[in-house]
């Protein structure tokens, strides 16, 4: 299960930035972000591409300095002891880093004597890792040969190979078909299962549900929102009703917004966006209420909060059409 909330954190920072100078001025890709990460967690870090998530994972991998803030990882701080940091975590990054002409086993085995095993100790390694993550049969096939899925989990075994404490995935499912999706989703379950943290960015809104024992929503460089799925989703009281109204959408608004059973309503896209008490009966009473006024919907939808209405909540605009 997840860590403890009162064990010692294996991440944690205070302030943390980032500025890129560019043409146009200085770029805050990071502002200001605070992070408690447990041990033995998977982590997701949720929001669009261009929110901060790679560049907050880059810093706490070392591989960029801080503008300014702390970050600690594993008990060392990334700015005065990368060397130690860099012992205790893998990083898988987006692009991954198999070499096409190197067979599967061939790279696990190098990885391994990188990290100061012997040539016995890397290729008792390797063969472990490939049987945890189902690639025995192809394990000596180029990695030109592999799918997509194939090269991701090898990927994700390259970053295991030394046994790390805590593993780093980017956007680790991006470009995957849904079956090689679940696939992965699967092996990370496992790399919990053995006692590793796992950090993962993403901006798939089902994978950080299906994931994630905690997530921070990460937004223009700012953490917007974090807890638990189910914790972030509670805080969205009752169910959600869009409207379509047909260009009647202020008119609906301010109709619907006197509504006793109404806890609040919104414009967004065209549709007017209702949080109610109890939607089976929201939706009836909705209906008597246009038709009376002459109003009537072209769609209706109900459903329970998900995180794409914690995100809209948090920033005024949904995840799904951020990430499209």
């Amino acid at each position: 299960m997840s860590g403890s909330a009162s064990t010692q954190p294996i991440i944690e920072t205070a302030g943390l930035r980032r500025t890129f100078r560019g043409r146009g001025g200085a770029v805050e890709a990071v502002a200001g972000v605070d992070l408690r990460v447990g041990a033995g967690d998977i982590f997701g870090f949720l929001g669009p591409n261009g929110a901060g998530k790679t560049t907050t994972l880059r810093i706490l991998a070392t591989l960029l300095p801080p503008t300014a803030g702390t970050a600690r990882v594993a008990g060392f701080d990334v700015a005065r002891q990368a060397r130690e940091v860099r012992t205790r975590i893998g990083y898988v990054a987006q692009a991954g880093g198999s070499y096409r002409e190197a067979t599967g086993r061939e790279e696990l085995v190098i990885q391994g004597r990188l990290f100061g095993m012997g040539k016995a100790e890397a290729a008792v390694r390797a063969a472990e890792i490939l049987d945890a993550l189902g690639l025995t049969d192809a394990a000596d096939r180029t990695c030109a040969t592999y799918s997509g899925g194939m090269r991701r989990r090898l990927n994700i075994g390259i970053g295991m190979v030394h046994r790390p404490a805590l593993l780093f995935l980017d956007e680790p499912t991006t470009g995957l078909d849904p079956q090689a999706r679940a696939r992965l989703w699967e092996e990370i379950r496992k790399l919990r299962e053995t006692g590793a943290t796992v950090f993962l960015t993403t901006h798939y809104l089902e994978e950080a549900d299906a994931l994630c024992d905690r997530l921070a929503i990460i937004d223009h460089g700012r953490i917007v929102a974090e807890g638990s799925p189910s914790e972030l989703k509670r805080e969205i009281a009752g169910d959600v009703l869009t409207i379509g109204v047909n260009g009647h959408g202020d008119e609906v608004v301010k109709l619907l917004t006197a509504q006793p059973f109404v806890r609040e309503a919104g414009l967004e896209d065209g549709l007017v966006r209702l949080y109610v008490d109890r939607g089976e009966e929201a939706v009836p009473a909705v209906l008597r209420l246009l038709d009376a006024s002459g109003l009537a919907p072209s769609t209706m939808n109900l459903h329970r909060p998900s995180l794409d209405d914690v995100f809209l909540k948090k920033t005024g605009r949904s995840l799904r059409e951020s990430a499209a």
